[in-house]
């Protein structure tokens, strides 16, 4: 904290100028501050759904490019039930 002289100044000092500028009675005094509310533009519930419906997308993309592209399979059977239960056969190798 610097004073006007460029001089560092200590927490006590800063402390002790600031009480020095505030209003010494009661009508010169700011009203106590109330707590502000915050309000959001994208509701805390909303913000899980988008987070999950993402997570769903981004899974589903990286299974199309994973099986599509690089596997060498058609990137729509990754929606079919038999591709899944031939996957896991794969996985589990029973």
């Amino acid at each position: 904290m610097t004073a006007n002289n460029g001089q560092v100044r200590s927490r006590e000092e800063y402390k002790k100028a600031k009480q020095e500028d505030a209003p010494t009675n009661q009508a010169q005094a700011k009203p106590a501050q109330q707590k502000r509310v915050r309000i959001r533009l994208i509701p805390i519930w909303l913000r899980l759904v988008l987070l999950l419906v993402s997570i769903v997308f981004c899974v589903m993309a990286g299974a199309a490019v994973g099986y599509g592209m690089l596997g060498g399979g058609e990137m729509g059977d990754i929606l079919k039930e038999s591709t899944w239960t031939h996957i896991i056969d794969l996985v589990d190798k029973k």
